[in-house]
C-alpha cells in the first residue's frame, strides 16, 4: 500500500479521499488555489501545496505544476477524485513516465471511452446492447442527414466527444434536423473543440441507470450493483439511489453481465461506471463510461457496507479486487442528493458568499455526509457552488425516503440561497414516492417542484411569530441575576399601558408584522384582520407544542434571535428572518433619505459619521426603547451628509437622526 499520496481535487472529494486515506495510515498531501488557502480540504490533508490562481485554468488543471508539486512531496500516487484531470490521458500518461501511479485506468481506456462515437463502436464489437443510430466517422452533413432519416425520428444528436448534455439536441422531425444539428456543432465547437456528433434513437421516457465496475491488475472485473439516476434536470443528476425501483433480478443480472463486458472490452482497471439508457419495455442501451469514481458512489457504499476509495488505492497499488461477483451482497436502500448554493426559483443560478449558518443533520446510521466546507466558510465563484451530498439508509425505499424527508428538514443554510426546498419538494412528489420518474419528468414539469411566491398562511405566521416571542423571552430571562425580577420580563409591558410588541418576519424580501400581547407561552396575536389566541406555547428541541384557538398543535420548528425555521403540515419549508420590530425603522418619509426614530427612546450607539459611504442594511445607530436595543439601519448604499443625535441623548418620535446626500 502507498505511504504518500497526493490528492489532486479540491472540496467534498478531496475531504473524502482523505477520510480513507487517514484510516489506511496514508499520509495525504493537498494541494490548492488561492482561494481555497483556507478550504477545508487544505485543513484535513497532512500537508498542503499552492498550485496558482482561483480559475481551474490557473491551478487544478495544471497538470505540470501539480506533478511537480508530486515530486517533491515525495507523493507515490495521485487521486484525482472526479472532474478536473481526473479523465485527462496527458496528465495519466504524464504521471506514469514520472513513476507516480496515477489512481485511475490506464490511458488506454480513457482515450477508448472519452469518445462517444469510439466507445459505440467498441461495445458494438464486444456484443454490448446499443441504442439504433449512426456514431460513423463520416460528418458531412448531408450524409448525417441521410442516416437521421434511417434511424428514424424522433433521435438525438449528440456530441462525439461531449458530456454533461453539452451538444445533445432532440429532434422530432426531419425538417427540424438542419438547423438542430447546426446548433449542436457550434455548441461541441465552443465546449469540447469538436464539431463530431452521433445519432441516437431517442427513447421516449427513458430511464437512466448505471452499474459500479470495478477491475484490477490480474484481470478481474465485477459490478457492485445499479444506481438509477433518472432524476434529473437538463441531463444533470438531482437524486440518486439504489436499488433501482424499476429493475428485477432478471433484468439487473442482464445489466450487470452487460457492464462487464464493456469494463473487459477496454481492458479496465479500478472504478468506473457503465451508463445504460433504459425503456419503459425494459429494454437497455449502452450510453457511456464514466472513468472515474462517480459522485453518487456513497449509495453503492451504503448498501454493500464498502469503501469505494479504498478499493481504488488498493488495486492501484497491484491488489487483487477485494471480492469476487459472488461475494458481492446489497442490503437496504440508499439514495443521495446534493444540497447547492443556488437559486431554483431564478432558473438554478448559482449562488456564491459566506455560509453565516450551516446546520445539517447528525451523522448516524441512517444518515451521511459528505461536504467540503463547514459554517463560516465561503461558496467562491469560481468553483461547483456544492455545499455537501446528503446520502441517507434504511431497509427499504420508503423507509429511505422518509429518512431524506427528515434529514432536508434539518437542514438550514443561511447565506446564498440553496435548493433544499425544491429537494424536499422532490422527496414528496408523487413521481419520485412512486418510483415512476424518467430522466425527462423534471423538465417537463419543474413548476410542480419549485417553491416559488408561496405566500405563508396566517397559521404559518402565527406560529413563527410565537417561536419568536419565546425566543426573545428566553434570551432576556438567560441574562439578568435575578430571574424574578419583573426587568426580567419581554412582554413590552408598561405602567398604564398593555404591553404590546411587534414581530417582524421577512420572507423572500416580503415583510409581515404580527402584533403580540401576552407573555410566558400566552399571547394573542394579530396579523391584518386575522388574530389567534396561543395557549401553553413551549419550544422543545426542534418543535413549538401550542394551542392555537383551542386547537392543539405540534410544529417542527427551529428558532434563534435571528431566523424562524418551520415547516408546516404540508411539508412546505418556511425560513423566516427577523426584522426590525418597527417598519418605518428602516424607511423614511423622503423616498430613502433619511432615518427616523420610530418611537421615543435613546440613543445608545452611533456607529456612523457625516461622509461614510455606507450600504443598504449597514447599521448606522442604536436605540433604547421599550426595554429593547433597535438597530437602525441605512435603506439605501449612499453617503451620511448628516448625523442629528449623539450617544446618550434622548429622542422624541419621528425626529430625522440620519440624513443622506441625494
Amino acid at each position: 500500500m502507498f505511504e504518500r499520496v497526493l490528492i489532486a481535487n479540491r472540496g467534498e472529494i478531496a475531504c473524502r479521499v482523505i477520510r480513507t486515506c487517514r484510516r489506511l495510515g496514508i499520509h495525504t498531501i493537498a494541494v490548492y488555489s488561492d482561494a481555497d488557502a483556507d478550504a477545508q480540504h487544505v485543513r484535513l490533508a497532512d500537508e498542503a501545496w499552492p498550485i496558482g490562481g482561483p480559475r481551474p485554468a490557473d491551478s487544478y488543471l495544471r497538470g505540470d505544476t501539480i506533478l511537480e508539486v508530486a515530486k517533491k512531496s515525495g507523493a507515490q500516487a495521485i487521486h484525482p477524485g472526479y472532474g478536473f484531470l481526473s479523465e485527462n490521458t496527458g496528465f495519466a500518461r504524464a504521471c506514469s513516465e514520472a513513476g507516480i501511479v496515477f489512481i485511475g485506468p490506464k490511458p488506454e481506456s480513457i482515450d477508448a471511452m472519452g469518445s462517444k462515437a469510439a466507445a459505440k463502436a467498441l461495445m458494438e464489437n464486444h456484443a454490448v446492447p446499443l441504442v439504433p443510430g449512426y456514431h460513423g466517422d463520416n460528418q458531412e452533413n448531408a450524409y448525417l442527414a441521410e442516416q437521421a432519416r434511417a434511424t428514424g425520428f424522433p433521435l438525438m444528436i449528440k456530441a462525439a466527444s461531449g458530456g454533461g448534455g453539452k451538444g445533445m439536441r432532440i429532434v422530432r422531425s426531419e425538417k427540424e434536423f438542419a438547423d438542430a444539428l447546426a446548433s449542436a456543432q457550434r455548441e461541441a465547437a465552443s465546449a469540447f473543440g469538436d464539431t463530431r456528433v452521433i445519432l441516437e434513437r431517442y427513447v421516449e421516457h427513458p430511464r437512466h441507470i448505471e452499474f459500479q465496475v470495478f477491475g484490477d491488475t490480474h484481470g478481474n472485473v465485477v459490478h457492485l450493483n445499479e444506481r438509477e439516476c433518472s432524476a434529473q434536470r437538463r441531463y444533470q443528476k438531482v437524486l440518486e439511489e439504489t436499488p433501482s425501483p424499476f429493475l428485477d433480478a432478471t433484468r439487473r443480472a442482464a445489466m450487470g453481465e452487460a457492464a462487464v463486458a464493456a469494463a473487459k472490452a477496454v481492458d479496465y482497471v479500478g472504478a468506473g461506471t457503465i451508463e445504460f439508457i433504459v425503456a419503459a419495455s425494459g429494454e437497455f442501451f449502452f450510453m457511456e463510461m464514466n472513468t472515474r469514481l462517480q459522485v453518487e458512489h456513497p449509495v453503492t457504499e451504503m448498501t454493500l457496507g464498502l469503501d469505494l476509495v479504498e478499493w481504488q488505492l488498493r488495486v492501484a497499488a497491484g491488489q487483487p479486487l477485494p471480492l469476487r461477483q459472488e461475494q458481492i451482497h446489497a442490503h437496504g436502500h440508499a439514495i443521495e442528493v446534493r444540497l447547492y448554493a443556488e437559486d431554483p426559483d431564478q432558473n438554478f443560478l448559482p449562488g456564491s458568499g459566506k455560509l453565516q449558518m450551516l446546520r445539517l443533520p447528525s451523522p448516524s446510521t441512517h444518515v451521511r455526509l459528505d461536504g467540503g466546507v463547514i459554517e463560516g466558510d465561503t461558496v467562491t465563484i469560481f468553483y461547483d457552488p456544492m455545499i455537501a451530498k446528503l446520502i441517507v439508509f434504511d431497509s427499504d425505499r420508503t423507509q429511505a425516503l422518509q429518512r431524506l424527508r427528515e434529514a432536508l428538514a434539518a437542514c438550514e443554510i443561511i447565506g446564498p440561497k440553496s435548493n433544499i426546498g425544491f429537494l424536499e419538494r422532490l422527496a414528496r412528489h408523487p413521481v419520485v414516492v412512486e418510483g415512476r420518474i424518467d430522466t425527462g419528468y423534471l423538465d417537463r414539469h419543474l413548476e410542480e417542484f419549485l417553491v416559488g411566491d408561496i405566500a405563508p398562511t396566517d397559521t404559518v405566521l402565527f406560529a413563527a411569530a410565537t417561536a419568536a416571542l419565546l425566543q426573545d423571552e428566553a434570551d432576556v430571562t438567560a441574562s439578568p441575576a435575578d430571574p424574578h425580577s419583573p426587568w426580567a420580563r419581554a412582554d413590552a409591558w408598561r405602567i398604564g399601558h398593555a404591553g404590546k410588541r411587534v414581530i417582524a418576519l421577512t420572507l423572500r424580501d416580503q415583510r409581515y408584522d404580527i402584533e403580540a400581547h401576552g407573555h410566558d407561552g400566552n399571547y394573542l396575536l394579530r396579523h391584518g384582520d386575522a388574530s389567534c389566541e396561543v395557549r401553553g406555547a413551549r419550544l422543545r428541541g426542534d418543535s413549538l407544542s401550542a394551542r392555537f384557538n383551542g386547537e392543539s398543535q405540534r410544529v417542527p420548528l427551529r428558532s434563534d434571535k435571528d431566523h424562524v425555521l418551520l415547516h408546516d403540515a404540508s411539508g412546505q419549508r418556511y425560513s423566516f428572518t427577523r426584522a426590525i420590530a418597527f417598519a418605518w425603522a428602516a424607511k423614511d418619509a423622503a423616498g430613502g433619505n433619511q432615518v427616523i426614530a420610530p418611537m421615543p427612546g435613546r440613543i445608545v450607539l452611533v456607529k456612523a459619521k457625516p461622509g461614510d459611504s455606507v450600504e443598504q442594511g449597514d447599521e448606522l445607530l442604536v436605540m433604547e426603547a421599550m426595554k429593547m436595543e433597535l438597530a437602525l439601519k441605512a435603506p439605501r448604499a449612499g453617503i451620511i451628509e448628516s448625523i442629528n443625535a449623539t450617544q446618550g441623548e434622548f429622542v422624541e418620535a419621528d425626529a430625522v437622526l440620519v440624513r443622506f446626500a441625494d
